[in-house]
């Protein structure tokens, strides 16, 4: 069989805060589009066309207009709902996707991103109508002081006061500052029953470490008592925390080896398996349909069937709920699959049973 050649767009920072989820993402890509490349029953092959913005968000829409003007229809990549949102009108100008691989803060639902992780109906409210029953509600909330941020910590403040919980205090801080000192002395001081953390890159790393010392200096503050929540953790990070990072609990799609997901589990993270998703579900979209690769979102949905609301452009995962023990996650909670819903439309109540993984 002759292949068609398509020109596919990588637009991940090497360099930066979010490096790490960027290699991990860019690794899953890279592993579908060498596992397409290979199949012999499908009838192209993807030649990738990548660009490091190097975590200067100022060069997203730029390196994303020079990928678009190699050719290419369709971008695997962004980390950050800010360098999402930068590349948004460059797409639009184009006729071109975004396949976003890592979980978000939801109410968006544009007409050139698919999103193939998590957004908070598929993660945040879980996550915290587990541990308002498990720990209480009294809460404390940091947060990386941009949207992904500003964002989750809404939601939470919604969820939580809904719940009759209560927040003790609210701190964000420069994407890249480590200066934590402040948020613990807050944490100290108010005792909260458990800790939401928005926290991204070495601002999260220094505040788990903190924490950590915290907790060796009063026992009050074990992670086994007042655990710090996490969205967007995943085993990518977890060796430039160390230590530190035992007890921390984060709600996901997936976790190192964790069935159920495509590819039988034997992704590294979620940021990878999301990723890898994205390249393998684009090629079975375009594969026997020649110059799909130029067809609108919305058209190249049309009738395929798949994992793609084509309402939403976002995908049903499993919720899944972890806490790290001895280096690595262990599954404490799941549900099902879940319909992603940017705009809880369909949120549950608050504090819903999740079932126990015994």
């Amino acid at each position: 069989m002759t292949k068609r050649r398509i020109d596919i767009g990588l637009l991940y920072s090497r360099q930066g805060s979010y490096s790490l989820i960027s290699e991990a993402c860019r690794s899953g890509a890279l592993s579908a589009i060498a596992q397409i490349n290979a199949d012999p029953g499908i009838d192209l092959c993807f030649v990738p066309v990548e660009r490091d913005p190097e975590g200067n968000v100022d060069l997203y829409g730029p390196l994303c207009e020079d990928i678009l003007n190699q050719g290419a229809r369709h971008v695997i990549g962004c980390v950050t709902s800010w360098s999402r949102k930068e590349v948004i009108p460059t797409l639009e100008r184009h006729g071109a996707t975004l396949w976003y691989a890592v979980p978000y803060e939801g109410f968006e639902a544009s007409d050139h991103v698919v999103y193939t992780h998590a957004c908070p109906n598929q993660h945040l409210l879980p996550l915290l109508d587990w541990v308002m029953p498990a720990h209480g509600r009294r809460a404390y909330l940091t947060g990386s002081n941009y949207i992904w941020g500003w964002e989750m910590n809404r939601l939470a403040r919604e969820r939580i006061t809904q719940a009759g919980g209560e927040i003790l205090g609210e701190r964000y801080l420069p994407i890249g500052s480590r200066d934590v000192a402040r948020m613990i002395e807050e944490i100290r001081a108010t005792r909260p029953d458990f800790v939401m953390n928005a926290l991204i890159g070495p601002s999260s790393y220094e505040f788990l470490a903190a924490y950590a010392a915290l907790g060796r200096q009063d026992a009050d503050f074990a992670a086994a008592r007042r655990p710090v929540l996490s969205c967007n953790m995943t085993e990518c990070e977890l060796p430039a925390i160390g230590p530190a990072a035992e007890g921390l609990v984060a709600a996901g799609p997936y976790f190192r080896g964790v069935a159920g997901w495509p590819d039988g589990g034997r992704f590294g993270s979620s940021h990878e398996a999301a990723a890898h998703v994205a390249v393998c579900e684009l090629a079975r979209l375009l594969a026997h349909r020649p110059g799909a690769e130029t067809l609108p979102l919305s058209q190249l949905l049309e009738g395929a069937g798949g994992i793609i609301d084509p309402g939403t452009h976002h995908t049903a995962l499993p919720v899944l709920i972890a806490r790290v023990e001895q280096g690595a996650f262990r599954l404490i909670h799941r549900r099902a699959a879940v319909q992603g819903d940017p705009y809880l439309t369909r949120q549950a109540p608050p504090a819903a049973v999740l079932r126990l993984v015994q």
